[in-house]
């Protein structure tokens, strides 16, 4: 039997690891979706939407580090791949997109439905060919998937409808991708520099981040040696939560006031495998050690002082010997004491009985949540309670990442996944449904906006046709909030942010899921128990209240009044 251009690159990429190709079929696909269908190793995802398969094979390079795999055919499929891809890149996760583009014969004359690949891909990928004759099999192939795994980003490798199909050569190698490339081991002078700065240190608060998350247990050990409060990033959650006695949470505006003390109060900052970007919440003037396993990143965010260009594990397993025990907690107990308090009046505005709990939530309650919604913290609480140790996140950007981060705990083998670097909305359905492909036994949670999960409504049928039972929590509560928050600390009324929904639960239903709408806050509990002990995709639409409050961590006088008078308006605009 001949060997194919489709054919070899859909058994190397099998024979590499890859167990699902996610995309909308289309003609110059077709030698490719016939080889997959062909493959038993590879099973084909059809979404609704493009965009949604790239997030999907994203989520799962995300979780497994093996290369994920997208597909969209000629022109406008291939254009709706941009945003997950997008988000890929910025994720620095290896995928592989494969575009179709127009017959040969037909390239560069306007041809219909045709784009300039090479021109549209040039800004978000780190390799970006097309591929025209047999005769360069398998070396473009090679040299696309080694480029995602080396620079850690996206390969696209367009493939004309009138080429997937030809014959290889018989005597053509198959083709063998290179592994990824380890990061470099930690230079002598590099550490006896940051020992240095460390021994001499009067209080030293850490910084980690995602990058740090297999250095979990050097880096408690650090903290010990050091007493040192340890600052978590968004993305560092997985690896730092859970019993953790050095934690102090979240800066940036998702962050307590625990952390912004830890990073105020030190004199030496230890950054390690982060690259945090909201400069404002970095200390004036401290010294800094960044560790961190690629160059490029030293020193993007704040000025470094001293920098470790290595792998966090291999740099603090080198630093724990240089280093005294400190005996002096008084740094770490006060940041600790702050964040202690933070959580425990966090974890008083999550309980469903808050209302009613004394004047000051009777107060706030007549300001901010004036006709007893569900408060998004009491979901997130919930949801936190409820679901197995060993679940997966996914997480809409805005207001449900705000919850997210404040209460749920990513403890056990908890992961998690968000358009974190990106931004996106719409990321966390998607995510959700590559992370269940992976493993269909393994609970899958989409915390869900109601803005992000309306633009991609589609692929919830996704979940259904391929059996993937993921549990998508809505927090409905009818407007773009984070947009609403931004505009009304800015002292603007709210204007453009309110969501007409339907009743998404319904919608839901009709498209196959088990589901359930929400409006009681003391049915809460019960229907995010119910969600995950069903067996298939579930949503559950929760009517959150749209005017709650997420206070910064060191809010700002301005941020305050902002509100107050944004507010007012509202209030006269309503009433004229």
């Amino acid at each position: 039997m001949s060997r194919t251009i489709a054919g070899d690159i859909v058994t190397a990429l099998a024979d590499h690891g890859v167990t699902q190709v996610w995309g909308v079929v289309g003609d110059a696909l077709n030698p490719l979706t016939d080889a997959i269908r062909t493959e038993e190793r590879v099973e084909w995802i059809g979404v609704r939407h493009e965009e949604a398969g790239a997030f999907a094979a994203s989520a799962q390079s995300q979780l497994t580090g093996t290369i994920g795999v997208c597909m969209g055919t000629v022109g406008p499929g291939s254009l709706h791949l941009l945003n997950g891809l997008y988000d890929a890149q910025k994720s620095h996760t290896p995928m592989l997109a494969i575009c179709g583009q127009v017959p040969t014969a037909e390239i560069g004359t306007d041809y219909f439905q045709e784009i300039h690949n090479d021109r549209v891909f040039d800004d978000v990928a780190v390799w970006n060919q097309t591929l025209t004759s047999p005769d360069q099999m398998p070396q473009m192939l090679e040299q696309a998937v080694n480029a995602a795994y080396a620079e850690r980003g996206v390969a696209v490798l367009t493939i004309p409808g009138d080429v997937g199909g030809l014959d290889v050569h018989d005597d053509a190698p198959a083709p063998r991708f290179a592994p990824a490339p380890r990061p470099p081991l930690p230079d002598e002078e590099q550490l006896a520099a940051a020992a240095s700065a460390l021994q001499d240190a009067h209080s030293v608060t850490m910084l980690v981040g995602q990058g740090a998350a297999g250095a979990r247990n050097e880096a408690l050990a650090l903290a010990a040696r050091l007493q040192a409060p340890m600052v978590v990033t968004l993305k560092g959650k997985p690896g730092f939560e859970g019993h953790n006695p050095y934690e102090v949470g979240q800066a940036g505006l998702l962050g307590n006031p625990g952390a912004i003390e830890a990073l105020s109060s030190c004199d030496v900052l230890l950054m390690v495998g982060t690259d945090f970007p909201y400069r404002e919440f970095y200390p004036s003037d401290a010294t800094v050690i960044q560790i961190d396993a690629r160059a490029q990143h030293i020193g993007r965010r704040v000025s470094v002082d001293v920098a470790v260009v290595a792998d966090a594990a291999d740099a603090l397993s080198a630093l724990l010997p240089q280093l005294d025990v400190r005996a002096d907690t008084a740094h770490l107990e006060a940041a600790r004491s702050t964040y202690g308090a933070w959580r425990e009046r966090q974890r008083k505005v999550a309980d469903p009985d808050y209302e009613d709990s004394g004047l000051v939530a009777k107060v706030r309650s007549v300001f901010d949540n004036p006709d007893d919604r569900i408060r998004p913290e009491a979901l997130a609480a919930a949801v936190d309670r409820h679901a197995p140790d060993d679940a997966v996140f996914t997480v809409d950007t805005g207001m449900s990442t705000t919850w997210l981060a404040r209460f749920v705990e990513m403890r056990g083998q908890r992961e998690l996944i968000g358009s974190f670097n990106l931004g996106s909305m719409a990321n966390a359905l998607p995510q959700a449904l590559g992370a269940q492909a992976l493993d269909r036994t393994r609970s899958v949670v989409s915390m869900s906006g109601d803005g992000g999960l309306m633009m991609l409504l589609g692929d919830l049928r996704t979940a259904v046709a391929f059996r993937l039972p993921i549990v998508v929590v809505v927090f409905d509560n009818a407007s773009l909030g984070m947009v609403q928050l931004e505009q009304q600390e800015a002292g603007q009324a709210s204007f453009g942010t309110e969501l007409d929904n339907p009743d998404l639960a319904a919608v839901a239903a009709a498209m196959g899921l088990q589901a359930r709408r929400v409006e009681d806050p003391g049915a809460v509990d019960d229907a995010v128990a119910w969600a995950f002990a069903q067996d298939g995709p579930v949503l559950l639409d929760v009517i959150t209240n749209p005017d709650e409050i997420a206070v910064p961590p060191h809010p700002r006088a301005s941020q305050a009044w902002g509100y107050a008078v944004a507010k007012i308006t509202e209030a006269v605009e309503s009433r004229s």
